[in-house]
């Protein structure tokens, strides 16, 4: 059998879906519980209403009876069916599994998972909220189903979610409340957003007192009026005994029976039923997914605000190394020691006063033979510049921890981690040595290259690459402002005599490359090792899984499947004529007595029929 072509309106509906089911609210904003349980709501609504109700418009109407705890819900399916399918309790939870009876011809439509693809099929009563059960009796007509749902308030979070899952699921709400409780904000929580999105809606007020059945039906009825829902049917069940079976009388479930018999009789009723319904949902889809996009645009503005934070804490970082490995600040202590014991103290200020010449000559005499106080001075360079890197990056990694601790979204991440992003990574101390030991090693090269040109070669020679290359690093770090020389100080006194020999074996102008070049390779090793740091906190945000383009995406979507709407619902497909259906013992119609407005009951104890309520305003059909 060739798959069915699917309707424009369908196609964007799984666009939705597609678009909203990878959406994710990992950071505690505001909206961002709210955001996730929509997410979770308006692909449970897709998955067992809107879309199998598309493909299928022809099938059952489905009645979801649902309500408050103790209201009486499965007293009533039972009473309505007229034998007891469902079981109530006095001890709470009740109507952990929902159990859904429907008339035998209609069973094919409930057999499969066309409706509520998650809950698994039984045919026995079980206690388990992931299972549907479902009953067969034909006191049902052809072409209605009740669903007795668990309590929209249990105790059990398991069961209200459940609760709430059905009746987006549902064709109809069968609304039961009780006299006590109509007025509780958990039942108009419900209520108010089936009036948001259109849903068909009866209420059934049941267990009023019988000295209460002029007063509180009318004023339920003039709240549903005010809220949205004054075209609802309101229906009064006066608090009375049960039977033997855990029946209520008849007359007192009378007119909610011929309301649904009435209602299963006539194809057209149904369908207009099930048009506003699923119209309902669809607009309130479109309608609430733009929320999640404004909702997601927050979460990806936070992440901004987090990843520009700590980006700033190591960029300030790579600039204090960069400035303090141009400005002297290198040139002091153990560096400065070693140079002058590699050169001569002495020896190193008279030379600033006399001729190159006799520099070059004592540095010669100094680097041939490779003597010790070469090595010392590049072990202190390594250790200087190691000791200014691990201060620096220990700041930064301080720093981004602070900022991310001064706001919710970012205590939650670092609560998540395990590890501890106050302090550099355990392995950042051999990444720097690595580091620092390539840097020298790429300075030793550079120098080695520019000896070898014909030009320098015999003076390069004379000086020996590592005397040269220790030469290069103290000019690098008295560099600030492009100046090498007597200019900057103390610490550029200190650079000026490896300036002058090396521009002595190199050029003036070779020199100043040299220095840049090796300046530049520093730098850009500092940017890599820095960014390996800072990559740990954006690891922790791209974690998250937030795609930048979601938003877009929801209101693509959303915009798509209004204009999909407007091309109006399928139609269902006419009815052949049958042949008239046998007297049916539970849902036939009845004769209904009514009672007056304004009359009380001769006493407390006394047995009165239900009554539909009329609402004081004008009230329409379910279409």
């Amino acid at each position: 059998m060739p798959a069915r072509e699917l309707s424009p309106l369908e196609l964007a509906l799984q666009e939705l879906r597609a678009a909203v089911a990878p959406v994710t609210f990992p950071l505690p904003l505001a909206e961002g519980a709210d955001s996730t349980r929509a997410v979770t709501e308006i692909t449970r609504q897709l998955d067992d209403y809107v879309l199998p109700r598309l493909a299928t418009i022809d099938a059952p109407l489905l009645a979801v009876v649902g309500g408050s705890t103790g209201a009486g819900k499965s007293t009533l399916v039972n009473s309505l069916v007229g034998r007891r399918v469902s079981t109530p309790g006095v001890i709470r939870p009740t109507t952990r599994a929902p159990v859904l009876v429907h008339h035998s011809s209609d069973a094919p439509w409930f057999a499969d998972d066309r409706i509520l693809p998650g809950l698994a099929r039984s045919t026995g009563a079980r206690n388990d909220a992931q299972s549907l059960q479902l009953v067969t009796d034909d006191t049902i007509p052809p072409g209605l189903a009740l669903l007795d749902a668990p309590d929209i308030d249990s105790v059990v979070s398991e069961n209200r979610a459940l609760a709430a899952q059905l009746l987006a699921a549902a064709d109809l709400w069968l609304f039961v409340t009780s006299a006590a409780r109509y007025a509780d904000q958990v039942p108009w929580d419900f209520l108010l957003s089936a009036a948001e999105r259109s849903a068909a809606v009866a209420v059934v007020l049941d267990r009023v007192p019988p000295r209460a059945m002029a007063d509180v039906p009318p004023h339920l009825g003039q709240m549903m009026s005010e809220r949205g829902l004054g075209g609802s049917p309101l229906f009064a069940v006066p608090e009375t005994v049960v039977d033997a079976d855990g029946l209520l009388p008849v007359a007192a479930v009378q007119p909610i029976r011929s309301w649904l018999a009435t209602l299963a009789a006539d194809k057209t009723s149904r369908t207009a039923v099930v048009h506003r319904t699923l119209d309902g949902a669809i607009a309130a889809l479109a309608s609430r997914t733009p929320r999640l996009a404004a909702a997601l645009d927050d979460q990806l503005e936070a992440v901004d605000r987090l990843r520009a934070e700590v980006d700033h804490s190591y960029a300030e970082a790579v600039r204090t190394v960069q400035v303090q490995t141009a400005d002297g600040t290198l040139l002091r202590g153990e560096v400065l020691a070693r140079w002058h014991e590699f050169v001569g103290t002495g020896e190193f200020f008279r030379a600033l006063e006399q001729k190159v010449g006799w520099l070059r000559d004592r540095l010669v005499s100094a680097i041939k033979g490779q003597p010790p106080e070469v090595d010392n001075l590049k072990v202190a360079v390594e250790s200087g510049l190691e000791s200014l890197i691990r201060a620096e990056a220990d700041a930064a990694a301080e720093r981004a921890e602070s900022s991310w601790e001064a706001n919710a979204a970012g205590r939650t991440l670092l609560g998540r981690t395990r590890d501890d992003l106050s302090r550099s990574s355990p392995d950042f101390d051999r990444a720097v040595d690595r580091v620092i030991r390539d840097w020298q090693g790429a300075v030793l090269d550079l120098v080695a290259d520019e000896g070898m040109s014909k030009r320098s070669r015999a003076r390069f020679l004379a000086f020996g690459v590592n005397g040269i290359g220790v030469a290069l690093m103290i000019v690098v770090f008295a560099h600030t402002g492009g100046l090498v020389g007597a200019e900057v100080g103390v610490a550029g006194g200190t650079a000026v005599l490896a300036q002058r020999v090396l521009e002595a074996v190199f050029g003036d102008q070779a020199v100043r490359r040299l220095a840049d070049t090796a300046k530049a390779e520093l730098d850009a090793r500092i940017e890599a090792l820095m960014s390996a740091e800072l990559l740990r906190f954006h690891a922790v945000l791209d974690g998250l899984q937030l795609d930048p383009a979601g938003g877009a995406r929801l209101r693509a979507a959303a915009t798509a499947l209004v204009t999909a709407r407007q091309q109006g619902l399928p139609v269902a497909e006419p009815e052949p004529a049958l042949a008239a259906a046998p007297e049916r013992a539970a849902l036939a119609v009845p004769v209904v007595r009514q009672l007056p407005v304004g009359t009380g009951a001769a006493g407390a104890d006394d047995i009165v029929d239900a009554e539909l309520v009329e609402q004081p305003v004008a009230r329409q059909d379910l279409r």
